[in-house]
Order: C-alpha cells, then structure tokens, then sequence
C-alpha cells in the first residue's frame, strides 16, 4: 500500500496464536502509544497501523511526531505519511484503506496493531460509518466560494433555516461542522442527521479486539507536550512549516490545522513572535489532549483505561495464550 514503511519481514514471535484478531491503542498526545504499538508487534509478529489523522499526511513528518525509522524498530509501519496535503483526507477514505490493509495482514498470519489518538478512525473500523454519500467536488468547490464571504455566525443561522435539526445539534461557533452540514444538505437535499442512523458496518465489527486505552496523568501529559513540542522545533517543524507554507493551500484543510501549523504560519507571516507561537502550539495540543480524554471517556465502551507504564504488561497478560 502507497506510504507504507517498514519492512516486510518476519519478526521473533511471527505466527504465536494469541487471543484477538486485532489490538488497538489510543490515549492522549504524548501518552507512549507508538512505542507500546511496536513492542507488541515485535513480540507477535504484527503490522503497526495509523490511526491518527494528521500523521497521514506527507507534508507534516515532525510537528505531527511521526514515528521516525529508528522509532518504529524494524516493524512494517502502514497508513503513515501518504496522504498529500492537498488532499481532504475523510474518515471514510481512512476506512476503506484500512479495511484493505486488514484484509492483506491477515492472509500474512500479521497480527494489526492500529495505534493512534483519532476516536473517529476508530469508531469507524469498530462500529462502521453513517451511509453519507460524498459531496461532488462541484458542489464543494462552490460552497466553498459562498462560505469564504460569510461569517460563521451567518453560516450557522443559514443551517437553521435550512436544516434545523442539525443547526440545533451544532454550535455557532463551529464553523468546519456547520459547513460541513451545509454541504452534505446542498448535495443530498437531506438533514445530516437523517443519514446518522443509517451505519455501514466496520472492518472491525464483531470481532474480539483487545481495546487499550493508555491513561496517564494529567500533568505528566502537559509537561511531556511541552518538551515534545520544544524537541519537534529543534527537530526542523519550524522549516516543514515553511515549506507547507510555500504551497498556499486552502486554510480549511485539515494538514493547515495540525497543532502547531496555525501559530507557526502567523509567526513566519510576521504576526506573531515565535516565543507566541511556540507557546499557542503547546496550548493547543494541551487542550486537544484534554479533549481526547473526555470523548474516549464518553464515546468508546470497552476499552480499558490503563497507566503508560503498565501499559505493556496489560497487554501480554491479554495476548499471550493461557494454560
């Protein structure tokens, strides 16, 4: 598959019968996720799948804290960086590619290891996604043009003469989803909601999983973005900003709103310091942190909420065959 790195190579443990068909690991930013998804694929001969949405792109490598080669240990890493930024990649695109990638590592005897902190991409492959047809590229491009001279109060006031329903669920504030709303109402002529509760199934569904989800504490997650953050500038983000810059992609796209992105392009267009925008990167990410926590705590039933230092042994208990 397109992006895919690592090897193909048998690893010690290849081939161990073990428990699940599929292990998957999420936790906030910083949790020690990509780590514990490697030591597990090592140990049983498994694939590492992303499951993050920003780290598909092949624009952003550091600010998104890819795994880098050494980081990923010899172990095929899959769904990582193949994705161009000029693409609107979608949570369905992201199914469909993972649904291929699960097909193809079972009939390698592979055991999947999707890491990530993205609740949607999840879901998705667990409990399947809502029947919304695409959005014609037509219609898009043109709503796009209408939204750009309209505030998003305006926006969201044309929702609720329009779709009331969702206009109700949404808030005013939230300009991406209200579009969103918008555009699906434009191409179907039908309320966002009415598709909800019709669901494909997921790649996933029905299959035992061992659901990890790594839970450490509040301020020791602060702290490690932070000094994350301070290593992925000395690492060059600054330089892969600049260069996505130089693209002059369309604001909207999700690439354009990775953590960190923002603040970065307002300090090389000189209106920001860079002391500000290092530190609104850092608030960001803290807050999207916070935000993960909550909608795993209230969205994911049957994951098990473990420290990042126990985090290991959890899963070989669960792994490893009994008797």
């Amino acid at each position: 598959m397109g992006g895919d790195e690592g090897g193909n190579e048998r690893h010690e443990g290849a081939g161990q019968e073990v428990r699940y068909s599929a292990v998957l690991i999420a936790g906030p930013t910083a949790s020690g996720k990509s780590a514990l998804a490697v030591a597990l694929a090592q140990r049983f001969g498994g694939g590492v799948v992303n499951a993050d949405s920003m780290q598909v792109y092949r624009d952003l490598q550091v600010i998104t804290a890819r795994p880098t080669p050494e980081e990923m240990g010899d172990v095929p890493h899959h769904l990582y960086g193949h994705v161009d930024g000029a693409t609107n990649h979608s949570v369905a695109a992201y199914a469909a590619e993972a649904a291929a990638l699960l097909d193809t590592l079972s009939a390698q005897g592979r055991l999947p290891v999707l890491v990530g902190g993205t609740g949607l991409y999840f879901k998705a492959l667990t409990e399947g996604l809502s029947a919304i047809p695409p959005v014609p590229e037509a219609v898009r491009v043109a709503f796009r043009a209408h939204a750009a001279e309209c505030a998003t109060d305006a926006l969201h006031a044309e929702l609720a003469d329009k779709d009331p329903e969702m206009a109700a669920r949404l808030r005013p504030s939230d300009r991406l989803r209200v579009m969103r709303a918008l555009e699906v109402i434009a191409a179907t002529g039908r309320s966002l909601a009415s598709f909800q509760g019709e669901r494909q199934p997921g790649p996933l569904a029905g299959q035992k999983l061992l659901q990890i989800f790594l839970a450490p504490e509040r301020e020791l997650v602060r702290e490690r973005i932070d000094r994350r953050f301070d290593a992925m500038m000395a690492a060059g983000a600054l330089e892969e900003v600049a260069a996505l810059r130089e693209r002059q992609l369309d604001p909207l796209l999700p690439v354009m709103r990775a953590h960190g992105v923002p603040g970065l392009i307002a300090y090389l267009d000189g209106t920001l310091a860079l002391e500000e925008a290092v530190a609104r990167g850092k608030a960001d990410t803290r807050a999207y942190a916070k935000r993960q926590v909550t909608w795993f705590r209230h969205q994911m039933e049957g994951w098990h909420a473990v420290a990042p230092e126990a985090g290991l042994a959890f899963a070989l208990a669960e792994l490893e065959p009994t008797g």
